[in-house]
C-alpha cells in the first residue's frame, strides 16, 4: 500500500463532542498518528451520545462517538494534576499537532497554554477549535448548535418568512468547523515542514459557519442584496423542493437555457410566454410564483425515475435520501463507499467513507475508535517507559 498523505505526522487530540473530534479524525483517518486523551473514568461526553447499537446505552457503543474516533488510539490523562500535565508535556515534546476544544482560558490554567508549549517544543502546532474563537467579545460566551447556526447567519436565510428561523439539519456547525480546523492544521504542517516554526490556530465555530454562507456576503457587497428566509425556495437561481409520489427531490436551474429546458420538458412552455418570467432573475424575484404553478407536476412522479430523467437533460435535480436509500444507493455502492470494520465491544460496523480521495495516498479504516484507556500501557509503559507498577499506582492516584 502506498504512504498514506499524513504519514509520520503525530497529534495529541484533546478534543471532545463533535467539532474537535471530527478535525482530528480527518487527520488519523489520512494517516496520521492520533492519541486521544481523555479523562479517567467518563471520558469524551459523546461517548454518552446515540445513537447506540443495538440500543445498548454503552459508552463503548455510541454510533456518535464510533464515528468520529477512528483510527485513533486512546489513553486516559488527568490534566488537574501536576503529575498529569508533566505527562502530557512529555508526550508534546515529540508531538507534531496537539488539537484542543477547551473553552478559552483553560489550557493556560492548566499550564498547556501554547506559550508554555512552544517552549517545550518550538516547531509545535496547536490548534484551538472554540464557540467564538480565544479572544474578542464573545469569548467566554456559551453557545449550543442553534446559537452558532444564528449568530453564524445561517439562521437568517432558513425557514418561512412569516415564521421562526431554522437551524441546519443533524451537528452542521460542529462539522463545519471540524473541517476548517483540519485543513488549517494540514496547511500549517507544510509551513513547518518547511520552516520548522510551529504555530497557534484559532477556530471560532461562528466564524466556520458565516465562512459557509459566503455567496450571501458576496451578494450584498456586490449587489446590496440582503438575502431573506424564503422557506422551500432556494437563494441562488431558481429552485425548491419538490414532494415526489414517494418522497423528495431538489430542483433546481441556475441559468436561462436550464429554465428554458425544464419548462419543455414539463410542457409549461406557456410560462416562457410570460416576460416576466424569462429572466436569469426571474427565480429570485418570483420564486413563489413559479414554484406555485410547477410542484404540482411532481406529485405522481417518482424521485429516482426524475433524477435520471433530469441528467439526460443536464438539469441539476437530487433525490433526497432516506437512511434506507444511502445505504442502497448504486452509486455508493460502485464506489465501494461504506466501509465495514471490526470493533472490539460491538462486532462488525459499516462506517461512511472518505469525505474525498487522493489520487495517490489512501484513505482507510485501520482501527475503529478506542476504548476508554485502552492504549494506557502501550503509551506509559512500552512508550514512555513507566512499570506497571507506577502505571497502577498513577491509576490509584487519579493520574490516569
Amino acid at each position: 500500500m502506498a504512504e498514506r498523505a499524513l504519514s509520520d505526522v503525530k497529534v495529541l487530540d484533546l478534543t471532545w463532542y463533535i467539532a474537535g473530534p471530527y478535525c482530528t479524525k480527518l487527520l488519523a483517518d489520512y494517516g496520521a498518528d492520533v492519541l486521544k486523551v481523555e479523562r479517567p473514568g467518563t471520558g469524551d461526553p459523546a461517548r454518552n451520545m446515540g445513537p447506540f447499537l443495538g440500543d445498548d446505552p454503552d459508552r463503548e457503543k455510541s454510533g456518535l462517538f464510533l464515528y468520529l474516533n477512528t483510527n485513533k488510539k486512546g489513553i486516559t490523562l488527568n490534566l488537574k494534576t501536576a503529575a498529569g500535565v508533566k505527562l502530557f508535556k512529555e508526550l508534546a515534546r515529540e508531538a507534531d499537532v496537539v488539537v484542543e476544544s477547551f473553552s478559552p482560558g483553560i489550557m493556560a490554567r492548566l499550564g498547556l497554554d501554547y506559550g508554555t508549549l512552544e517552549k517545550v517544543n518550538p516547531r509545535l502546532i496547536m490548534t484551538s477549535i472554540s464557540n467564538f474563537g480565544q479572544t474578542g467579545p464573545y469569548r467566554d460566551f456559551r453557545a449550543r448548535h442553534i446559537t452558532e447556526c444564528a449568530l453564524g447567519g445561517w439562521s437568517y436565510q432558513a425557514g418561512e418568512a412569516n415564521r421562526d428561523p431554522l437551524q441546519a439539519a443533524g451537528w452542521t456547525t460542529y462539522y463545519v468547523a471540524g473541517i476548517f480546523g483540519a485543513i488549517g492544521t494540514a496547511i500549517a504542517l507544510y509551513y513547518s515542514m518547511e520552516s520548522g516554526i510551529g504555530q497557534h490556530l484559532d477556530v471560532s465555530i461562528m466564524e466556520s459557519m458565516i465562512l459557509t454562507q459566503s455567496y450571501s456576503p458576496t451578494h450584498y457587497h456586490y449587489l446590496n442584496l440582503v438575502r431573506r428566509r424564503r422557506g422551500n425556495i432556494f437563494q441562488i437561481g431558481w429552485g425548491f423542493i419538490a414532494h415526489c409520489r414517494d418522497g423528495y427531490i431538489g430542483a433546481n436551474t441556475y441559468t436561462l437555457p436550464q429554465w428554458e429546458q425544464l419548462c419543455k420538458w414539463m410542457g409549461m412552455t406557456t410560462l416562457l410566454e410570460n416576460p416576466k418570467y424569462r429572466s436569469v432573475d426571474a427565480g429570485r424575484r418570483y420564486g413563489e410564483e413559479i414554484t406555485e404553478q410547477i410542484a404540482p407536476w411532481f406529485l405522481d412522479k417518482e424521485k429516482e425515475a426524475t433524477f435520471h430523467a433530469a441528467q439526460e437533460l443536464r438539469l441539476p435535480f437530487a433525490p433526497i435520501p432516506t437512511a434506507e436509500d444511502l445505504l442502497g444507493c448504486p452509486q455508493l455502492k460502485a464506489r465501494e463507499w461504506f466501509t465495514p470494520a471490526e470493533h472490539l465491544r460491538t462486532g462488525p460496523v459499516t462506517y461512511p467513507g472518505a469525505p474525498f480521495e487522493m489520487s495517490q495516498t489512501p484513505w482507510c479504516i485501520g482501527r475503529t475508535a478506542p476504548l476508554l484507556g485502552e492504549h494506557n500501557e502501550e503509551i506509559y509503559c512500552r512508550g514512555m517507559g513507566h512499570s506497571k507498577d507506577e502505571l497502577v499506582r498513577m491509576r490509584e492516584q487519579g493520574i490516569i
